[in-house]
C-alpha cells in the first residue's frame, strides 16, 4: 500500500507494522493493498542451510525480473506464454539468478548442484525466515482476498508485537499441515496441526492461555527492512585469484570451497578494519586440474589392487608433482595454469568494464605446487632451453678438453662453426618475426602481489642452480617488471614450505622469518617497520679484538654460521608479547622475546646474561651517517651491510596449545580459513587504497 507522505522517494511498503525506512516519516493511516517490490525479500540457500536473504540491491532486481515475466511469474514461462528474462547478475557479480527456473549458479566456475532461490512475503517473527513459497502464496492471497482495501488502525504503530489474548480469530486458512489465524489484519498467527501441537494447545488453553499465543507463530507480511537500490556491494577495485596445488582430481571442487571459505573470512576481516574504503577485494578460484586428460588412465591400469584406496589417493595427489618434472606433461600443467588464469580474467573484465578503464590490479594466491607452475609462468622458465644451454656447454668443454685426432678436431670444430651458424640464422628468424608480430604476453595482466601459502618454490628453485647473491632485491629470483611484489606465507610446522629469502641473501638462513599479526592484535607494528632479528641471537665468538670487528664488515654471502633453531621450537612468548603489548615492555625484554629466547634448548642462563649485556652497551652506542655498522648486534637486531629491500618471507603464530605433531599433519591445509592469513593479505592489497584514505582525510583536517 502507497504511502502518503511528503518524501518523494519513500517506497511502497506495507502497513503491519512500524518500520525502519530509508525516508524516515511515520506511517500514516493506510489500506491493504499488493505488495510493492521493495516490500517482497528474496533468499538462496547453499548446502542445505538455512535461507539467507539477497542485500537489498540484489533482491530488488530479481524482483523486477520475476515481475516481467507475468502476473503468473516462472509458470507462465514454462509454459511459452510470456517473453524470456535476462539472468540476474548478484552477489557481486560472482552469481547469475535464473529466476524462470528459481536457481542460482556460479558465473566464473562450475557446479554441479544449483542454489535454490526463494521468494519471501510471509516471515517468521524473530528469525525473519521465510515461509515455504507455496505456502506464502496461498496466504498472501487469502489475505488479499479477505482484506484487501481495508483500512488499517494506528495500532500498528507499536514497536513491540504485545499478545492477543482474549482476542478470538476473524478468520482462518486450513493448509496442508497447518492453519493460518488472523485475530486482526495485522496480527496473524501460524500453527501447527500436527497431533503434539494440539495437545500443547489445548493444555495451555485450559491454563488460562489464549489461543493466539499458544503454540502459534507470529507471521509477518513483507520483510523487515525494505530493499533499496542504494543498499548495493562496494565496487571490486582488486582480484585475487587463488591457485590450488595437488590433490584436485581427488576432490574437485575443494578449491572452490577453500576460496569461499577464504573469502568469507577476508569479509569480516573487510567489515572490521577496512568499512571506511569504497572498494573490496574479490577472490576467484582458478580450477586448473579437472580439465586435463595427461595420460589418460595409463597409470590407473598399471595400479596393483592390494590398498586401492590409498594408491588411488596418491595417484589422484602426489603423481601431480611427478606429471609437473616429466618433460612429457609439464607444458600441458602450465599451459592448463595459464589458460584458465586468462580467461577468468578476460571474463571478470567483460562483465566489469570499468575495472581496467580505473586501474584496478590483480594477486595471486598459489597453494602448494601451483606456487611453483605460477612462478614458471609468470617468468616463462623451461627446462628444454636450459637442457639445451647444457648440452652446448658440454660440447665446448669437449673440444677444450678431449684428445683427439687432427681430422677429428677439424671435423668437430666444422661442427661446432655449422651450429653455431645455425644458431645465430635461427635468433634473426626469430627477432625478424618478432619485429612484424608483436607475441602476446604469458598473462593478459600483471601481477601486483604473488603469495605463495606453504609453498615448495625455494627447493625448486634450488635444485635449478640458483644460489644466493650479494643484492638484497627481490628481482634475483622474480623481477620486479614481472611481480610488484613477492610474498611467502608459511606455517612452521609446515612440511611441504621453505623459505625464500636466503636464495637471495645467504645470511638470511639465520635471520628469522618475519611473524604476522594476529588479527586481534590491538595497534600492530606495520610489517615494514618490524627489525630482522636472528633465529638465535648468541654472541658470536671471535679471537680479534671489538675495535677491529667494528671496521670489520663480513660480507653477507659470507657470513658465519650460527646455531640455528628449529622453526618446531616454541614461539609462545612471542605470541604472549604481542596480546600484553611487547612495545611497552623494556627493550632489553622486548629484544628477548622478538628474538625468540623462548625455551629454546640452546639457550643458556648465560646466553641470557649475555643478551642483557649486549642491551646494555646497544643503549650506550650510536651509529652516525658513514660509519659502517655491525653486521649484528648481540641483543638479537639485525644491523647488516646489505639487507633486503622487503621481507619475502612471513611466518604463522604458533597456537598457545598446539601440537606440533598435529599440526605438521594439518598445517599445510590450515592456511584457507585463518583470520590472520585474511588480514594479511588485505592488509598488503588495500596499502595503496589506506594511504590514499589517510592522506585525504589529513588534507581536509
Amino acid at each position: 500500500m502507497r504511502i502518503k507522505s511528503e518524501n518523494p522517494t519513500t517506497h511502497v511498503f506495507q502497513a503491519v507494522y512500524k518500520r525502519r525506512r530509508p525516508g524516515g516519516g511515520r506511517p500514516r493511516y493506510e489500506v491493504v493493498r499488493e505488495l510493492g517490490a521493495e516490500e517482497v525479500r528474496w533468499f538462496y540457500r547453499e548446502d542445505r542451510k538455512t535461507w539467507k536473504p539477497f542485500i537489498g540491491y540484489d533482491s530488488l532486481r530479481i524482483e523486477l525480473a520475476y515481475r516481467a515475466l507475468g502476473a503468473g511469474g516462472p509458470a507462465e514461462t514454462r509454459e511459452g506464454e510470456a517473453a524470456a528474462v535476462e539472468p540476474v547478475c548478484v552477489r557481486s557479480g560472482l552469481y547469475e539468478v535464473d529466476v524462470a527456473n528459481a536457481e542460482s549458479y556460479p558465473v566464473y566456475w562450475n557446479q554441479t548442484e544449483k542454489i535454490p532461490v526463494m521468494r519471501g512475503q510471509w516471515f517468521i517473527d524473530g528469525t525473519w525466515q521465510p515461509l515455504e513459497e507455496e505456502e506464502s502464496n496461498l496466504i498472501e492471497q487469502e489475505h488479499l482476498n479477505r482484506f484487501k482495501g481495508q483500512q488499517l488502525q494506528e495500532s500498528f504503530d507499536m514497536e513491540v508485537s504485545k499478545p492477543v489474548d482474549g482476542k478470538e480469530a476473524i478468520h482462518s486458512l486450513k493448509l496442508s499441515r497447518n492453519h493460518v489465524d488472523w485475530h486482526s489484519v495485522d496480527e496473524v498467527y501460524l500453527y501447527s496441526d500436527a497431533t503434539t501441537s494440539k495437545i500443547a494447545r489445548t493444555v495451555t488453553q485450559k491454563l488460562g492461555f489464549s489461543k493466539a499465543s499458544s503454540s502459534g507463530t507470529r507471521l509477518h507480511r513483507g520483510y523487515v527492512e525494505e530493499a533499496t537500490l542504494e543498499d548495493k556491494p562496494p565496487q571490486t577495485s582488486h582480484i585475487v585469484f587463488v591457485v590450488h596445488g595437488i590433490g584436485q582430481k581427488m576432490d574437485q571442487g575443494r578449491i572452490i570451497k577453500n576460496t569461499a571459505m577464504m573469502r568469507d573470512t577476508a569479509r569480516k576481516i573487510e567489515e572490521k578494519y577496512f568499512s571506511n574504503l569504497a572498494t573490496h577485494v574479490e577472490f576467484l578460484p582458478v580450477e586448473w586440474r579437472s580439465k586435463l586428460t595427461l595420460d589418460g588412465d595409463t597409470v590407473d591400469s598399471i595400479t596393483p589392487d592390494k590398498v586401492r584406496g590409498l594408491r588411488d589417493m596418491l595417484n589422484s595427489s602426489a603423481m601431480d608433482i611427478m606429471y609437473y618434472t616429466s618433460p612429457l606433461y609439464r607444458d600441458e600443467l602450465v599451459k592448463g595454469l595459464q589458460q584458465e588464469l586468462n580467461r577468468l580474467y578476460t571474463l571478470f573484465c567483460s562483465r566489469n568494464p570499468e575495472f581496467e578503464e580505473k586501474g584496478g590490479k590483480v594477486s595471486i594466491v598459489s597453494h602448494s605446487l601451483g606456487c611453483v607452475i605460477t612462478y614458471d609462468i609468470m617468468t616463462g622458465w623451461n627446462p628444454v632451453r636450459l637442457y639445451e644451454q647444457l648440452l652446448q656447454k658440454e660440447e665446448e668443454e669437449e673440444l677444450e678438453d678431449r684428445w683427439m685426432s687432427y681430422e677429428e678436431q677439424r671435423l668437430l670444430e666444422e661442427l661446432y662453426i655449422t651450429k653455431q651458424r645455425l644458431r645465430e640464422i635461427e635468433e634473426r628468424l626469430r627477432e625478424l618475426k618478432a619485429s612484424t608480430i608483436s607475441k602476446p604476453p604469458v598473462l593478459k595482466f600483471k601481477v601486483e602481489n604473488f603469495f605463495c601459502m606453504g609453498s615448495p618454490l625455494a627447493v625448486f628453485l634450488a635444485l635449478r642452480g640458483i644460489r644466493p647473491g650479494n643484492s638484497g632485491s627481490q628481482d634475483h629470483i622474480l623481477p620486479r617488471t614481472i611481480c610488484n611484489r613477492l610474498l611467502n606465507i608459511f606455517h612452521p610446522t609446515d612440511p611441504v614450505a621453505y623459505r625464500l629469502e636466503p636464495l637471495i641473501l645467504k645470511h638470511y638462513s639465520n635471520i628469522s622469518p618475519v611473524q604476522i599479526h594476529w588479527y586481534n592484535t590491538a595497534n600492530p607494528l606495520p610489517y615494514e617497520h618490524m627489525k630482522p632479528s636472528f633465529l638465535n641471537p648468541t654472541k658470536e665468538p671471535t679471537s680479534v679484538t671489538d675495535s677491529e670487528s667494528v671496521s670489520t664488515v663480513p660480507s653477507p654471502t659470507t657470513s658465519p654460521v650460527m646455531v640455528r633453531r628449529h622453526y618446531g621450537e616454541s614461539i609462545t612468548n612471542i605470541g604472549k608479547a604481542s596480546i600484553l603489548g611487547a612495545a611497552s615492555i623494556g627493550k632489553g625484554l622486548g629484544g628477548m622475546l622478538f628474538s625468540r629466547f623462548g625455551r629454546s634448548s640452546t639457550t643458556t642462563p648465560q646466553t641470557l646474561e649475555t643478551g642483557k649485556d649486549g642491551t646494555e652497551g646497544d643503549d650506550k652506542k650510536a651509529t652516525t651517517v658513514g660509519t659502517p655498522p655491525l653486521p649484528h648486534s648481540s641483543s638479537g637486531f639485525l644491523e647488516p651491510t646489505v639487507e633486503l629491500e622487503h621481507r619475502i618471507d612471513f611466518e604463522l603464530r604458533e597456537g598457545l596449545v598446539e601440537s606440533r605433531y598435529w599440526s605438521a599433519v594439518t598445517s599445510h591445509t590450515a592456511y584457507w580459513s585463518s583470520l590472520d592469513i585474511a588480514l594479511f593479505l588485505l592488509t598488503f592489497m588495500y596499502k595503496h587504497d589506506q594511504e590514499d584514505t589517510d592522506k585525504s582525510n589529513l588534507d581536509t583536517i
